[in-house]
Parts: structure tokens; C-alpha cells; sequence
């Protein structure tokens, strides 16, 4: 089970914008549905939320409602094996969408193109000529500018297998503040994952439409994980935090899923609206709901 899991929020249209990335992108499927029930905010038998795969990576769509919408604050980031790839890719996510920099050659790239898909969601694509990656890139901005190594600091602190793996920084004369973080590269559980700053204006920031949903073992994980990400930042229902930063997370244990994917759909109800009352999600009194 991969670790950290990429989380969509979408307004009805999840079963839409995964068909389409699913039939973009090689070694990638749906792996599971799963719908809303009696107690749930959706109505009863919609689709609430697909698992899939992107390049093998695993992310999570959500039929959430329109609360919250993507940013280009946090985007994925491609790199493609091969020219037919990244053209295939750059018309299947720019149909519809707005392109943020043309699909062209550039000093850091042979070909890249940043682009927002017709569903507001951000990629950034790169020939690299290598194995085919997705991974989530985080742009801090605004308030957040000036963090970004501090942010990765933290992060790499809280999981094992973590580490900053290379960080370039603005020289002087780029119209950006010197030394500061240009692009960097991390892993957290093992994945990889990216991040730059700006100290320009741009008008987004992070917001909850995306978020890092953390699968854990063990209620001590779940509690740890539940102060530390918080820490400086806020605390919220069903699981969600957000960090000092302005990034939202999802501290989740894993035997939710097989709770909520109970055959005894009396069950799966009681254990979603248990989750639904909860702040810090908490195993044994989630247990108890299913078995009440």
C-alpha cells in the first residue's frame, strides 16, 4: 500500500477526469469505487471516490462537492519517456484546459509544458527520456514564499525512508530572492516528490482540493502524525489537518477502508457516520459503530 496517496477533491466530476487521465497515461486503471450510502453527504449510490493509478502511482478522486477547487499551488509533475509520449499527454490534458507555458524548448528542458486541464487540475510535462514518473509538485507562493525548505524539513522528519534528494537555488539577477529554493527534490515513505518557491505576485495558494492522504498502521500513528502535522497549523473533521504551511493532509488508518467497504451495508453506514462526527479519526470507537 503506497504510503502517501495524492487526494482529488472534485465537484461530480471524478468518474470524468479519471476515465480521461486513466486513458492517458501507461500502466494506469481504476483499482477501486466505492459509493456513498444511507449516511453519507452524496446522494445514495453515487460514486463517492475512485483509487487509481497514473504510471503506477497511486492517487484517490473524491466527488466532494464545490467546496474547494485546485490551485496551480500544487500540480503533477511528468517526466516522460518519449516525444510521442509527452505530445500525446500535453493534447490530452490541454484539451479543454488553459496552457500555463507553452509545450516548447526551454533552458532547463529539451520539451516542457505546464498545463491546467479542463478540471483545474495542474501539469507540468518533461521529455527526460527516461522511466515514465508522476509526482506532486508543490509551488510555494505568497505567504508560503521563503518556506519551502523548511516545509521539506519538516515533512522529511515525519516519515521513514525520507530524505531532500537535490535543491537548486535562484542566483542573483532572476528577479527572485537569491538563495532561495529554484527546484528541489524529496522523497517521503520512498516517493518522490518536488517543490520550488516564488517571491512574485501570483494570485493561489494551497488549498484542500488537493491533499496528502497518509494511510496509518496504528493509532499511535494516526495520533502522532495528528499533532505533529498540525502543529502550527489547524485541525479539522474526518481526518484532515492542515500544517503551518497551508498544506492539507488526511491522517487516515488504514482498516477504514475495509470498514467502510463492508458488505453489510447497515455496517459500512454506521461506520461513515461515525467517521463523519470525528475530528481525529479513532479506530476502536470506529470499530465499535460497525458492530453496534
Amino acid at each position: 500500500m503506497q504510503k502517501i496517496v495524492p487526494f482529488l477533491w472534485f465537484d461530480g466530476q471524478a468518474e470524468e477526469a479519471v476515465r480521461l487521465y486513466t486513458s492517458l497515461f501507461r500502466d494506469s486503471a481504476v483499482r477501486s469505487t466505492g459509493r456513498y450510502g444511507d449516511a453519507g453527504p452524496g446522494p445514495n449510490g453515487s460514486v463517492m471516490m475512485q483509487s487509481f493509478h497514473l504510471a503506477g502511482r497511486e492517487l484517490t478522486a473524491l466527488n466532494g462537492g464545490p467546496q474547494f477547487h485546485f490551485t496551480p499551488a500544487v500540480s503533477f509533475f511528468v517526466s516522460c519517456a518519449s516525444e510521442p509520449e509527452i505530445d500525446s499527454l500535453w493534447r490530452g490534458l490541454s484539451s479543454g484546459g488553459q496552457v500555463r507555458m507553452e509545450l516548447a524548448r526551454y533552458p532547463f528542458s529539451q520539451k516542457f509544458g505546464w498545463v491546467t486541464d479542463r478540471y483545474g487540475l495542474s501539469w507540468q510535462l518533461t521529455l527526460s527520456g527516461g522511466e515514465t514518473r508522476v509526482a506532486p509538485f508543490f509551488f510555494f507562493v505568497g505567504a508560503q514564499a521563503g518556506k519551502a525548505e523548511e516545509a521539506m524539513k519538516a515533512w522529511t522528519s515525519l516519515f521513514p525512508d525520507s530524505a531532500i534528494r537535490q535543491v537548486e537555488r535562484y542566483p542573483a539577477g532572476r528577479g527572485e530572492t537569491e538563495g532561495a529554493v529554484m527546484h528541489a527534490r524529496f522523497a517521503l515513505a520512498g516517493q518522490e516528490f518536488m517543490a520550488m518557491e516564488s517571491s512574485r505576485e501570483h494570485a493561489f495558494t494551497f488549498t484542500p482540493a488537493l491533499s496528502m492522504f497518509v494511510n496509518c498502521e496504528t493509532q499511535d500513528e494516526v495520533d502522532r502524525l495528528w499533532e505533529s502535522v498540525s502543529a502550527g497549523g489547524e485541525k479539522g473533521q474526518c481526518g484532515w489537518v492542515t500544517d503551518r504551511y497551508g498544506v492539507s493532509w488526511q491522517i487516515v488508518p488504514t482498516v477504514l477502508g475495509t470498514l467502510l467497504g463492508d458488505p453489510d451495508r447497515a455496517k459500512a453506514s454506521r461506520v461513515m457516520k461515525a467517521m463523519l462526527g470525528m475530528r481525529k479519526l479513532d479506530i476502536r470507537a470506529l470499530q465499535a459503530a460497525r458492530d453496534s
